[in-house]
């Protein structure tokens, strides 16, 4: 199956479009543990801006190489004293986020299921970064931990709005308030890990390959549901629910690809 390279040259991401729909995006700073410096935040970012842009994108996989999904915020890359330059946090420069915000939040802002793949390593900015997938698979030995605290800081990175519905509130304050470390097989009970798999990227990539092949109308307009369900009121989704159902019936082509594949998934009577 041929590729589409959609960030060539970048040495801190790199993203290959499958026929499929697939989109693999990896951060290839591996020699670093794709810690966070300056140019990855902007690669990351520049990222979700091709996804959101280019065509055919069904499906992410988030993964990153070498020996860790990410170790958070490279430390040797701050400089001291913020320049004059830098926006202000409190500044909404993406969105409703700020710069370090938007490189998790990003990932729930796509139009399209993000699949994270998370192996060795995924600490403090990593974990926001991961938190912003639809869906993460670790593998069991997987390092996490929420490590801000470690610091003297607040999480950031858009860790509060992320982790609504993924974990219990008096557990994630703990987590929070000690930074303590926990695996990826703990991250699954906690809440923080989809599933746990040996092959973390192999299982990301076998759930996105079938997502890829769904109506992408429907995946999409379900992402937008699911996005709201949490600050929506019960009329609320309910009316949005209906606007995205009347969105794909009233599309003659697209009832007819929904009505063809009922009939051929649908189960025979005999089978049930």
């Amino acid at each position: 199956m041929s590729v589409t390279q959609l960030m060539p040259g970048n040495d801190r991401v790199s993203i290959e479009l499958g026929e499929d729909g697939v989109a693999q995006v990896r951060l290839t700073r591996g020699d670093k543990m794709n810690a966070l410096d300056p140019d990855m935040f902007a690669s990351i970012i520049e990222a979700g801006s091709v996804l959101e842009k280019a065509d055919g994108v069904r499906v992410v996989v988030l993964s990153g190489e070498g020996r860790a999904f990410c170790a958070g915020l490279d430390i040797t890359s701050l400089g001291g004293t913020p320049s004059n330059d830098e926006p202000d946090l409190t500044e909404r420069t993406y969105g409703n986020s700020n710069k370090f915000q938007q490189v998790a939040t990003q990932w729930r802002k796509l139009a399209v299921p993000v699949i994270a793949a998370l192996h060795g390593v995924c600490f403090g900015g990593g974990l926001q970064i991961a938190s912003g997938a639809d869906i993460r698979i670790a593998h069991p030995d997987t390092r996490m931990a929420i490590m801000e605290l470690k610091w003297g800081l607040v999480p950031d990175m858009g860790g509060y709005a992320l982790w609504r519905g993924l974990i219990r509130d008096d557990v994630l304050r703990e987590l929070v308030y000690t930074n303590r470390e926990f695996s990826g097989a703990e991250a699954q009970s906690l809440g923080l890990a989809t599933y746990v798999d040996e092959d973390p990227h192999g299982r990301a990539t076998a759930i996105a390959t079938d997502i890829a092949n769904r109506n992408p109308h429907a995946i999409r307009g379900a992402k937008r549901l699911s996005a709201g369900m949490i600050e929506r009121d019960t009329d609320g989704i309910l009316l949005e629910e209906s606007i995205e159902q009347h969105a794909i019936m009233r599309t003659k082509n697209q009832m007819e690809a929904v009505m063809a594949g009922m009939q051929k998934r649908a189960p025979k009577f005999e089978d049930v």
